[in-house]
């Protein structure tokens, strides 16, 4: 599904990733552990492009997409969400969803955005009750539900969550951990950065990034 291999990635001269290699395969739930700083959030961001210079291959469904920008990345099947969540704050919660609807990957058939919204507030029912609430009147948590909620507005076939659960209230990190393993037994793939041990623990590989380095955990 996901292939990357000699994956180098800089911020200016600064080398951030180094020879990384990596794959994910067919519902996979990869997990990426690391201390903050050891380059987890710069790996997500070179894989749906954006952040750093990369050189390396990174193949996508048999297709070598290192150079294709990230909206085209987006809707062959890839789904971001970034630890800062990139929400439209002055939009309600129902606008962030349907906006994000409008860039779906080629992957969703017949499903209509009306139908994918009603299946993913039965994921986020806490949504349910917020969807004229504008994003920035949100609890740190609320708004990395919907985070995740309008990422998968674009019916990714692969997500990859930076830090999904972290600084949220407990029982909000329940409800993110039970609707992402209800994805995982749905098929969705994921590679999950996390430092919380909350995914690790129901992954089937769990990987350690260590000063831009990937290896076993």
């Amino acid at each position: 599904m996901l292939s990357v291999e000699g994956l180098n990635a800089w911020y200016g001269q600064a080398q951030a990733l180094f020879n990384v290699n990596l794959s994910v395969g067919e519902g996979e739930l990869v997990v990426i552990q690391g201390l903050n700083g050891a380059g987890k959030s710069s790996l997500l961001q070179s894989l749906i492009g954006i952040g750093p210079r990369v050189q390396g291959r990174i193949q996508w469904q048999g297709l070598p997409i290192e150079d294709w920008p990230a909206h085209r990345r987006a809707r062959a099947g890839l789904g971001f969400v970034a630890e800062d969540r990139r929400l439209f704050t002055g939009l309600s919660v129902k606008e962030n969803l349907w906006i994000a609807a409008q860039t779906a990957s080629a992957a969703i058939g017949q499903d209509t955005p009306a139908q994918r919204c009603e299946r993913i507030l039965s994921l986020f029912p806490q949504l349910q009750t917020m969807l004229q609430r504008p994003a920035s009147q949100m609890s740190g948590g609320e708004q990395q539900m919907l985070a995740l909620a309008r990422t998968l507005m674009t019916a990714p076939r692969l997500l990859l969550l930076d830090e999904p659960c972290e600084g949220i209230a407990p029982v909000l990190v329940a409800a993110m951990r039970d609707a992402l393993l209800q994805l995982a037994r749905e098929g969705v793939a994921m590679l999950v950065a996390e430092q919380n041990n909350i995914l690790s623990r129901h992954a089937q590989r769990v990987l350690m990034l260590t000063s831009g380095r990937l290896g076993p955990a």
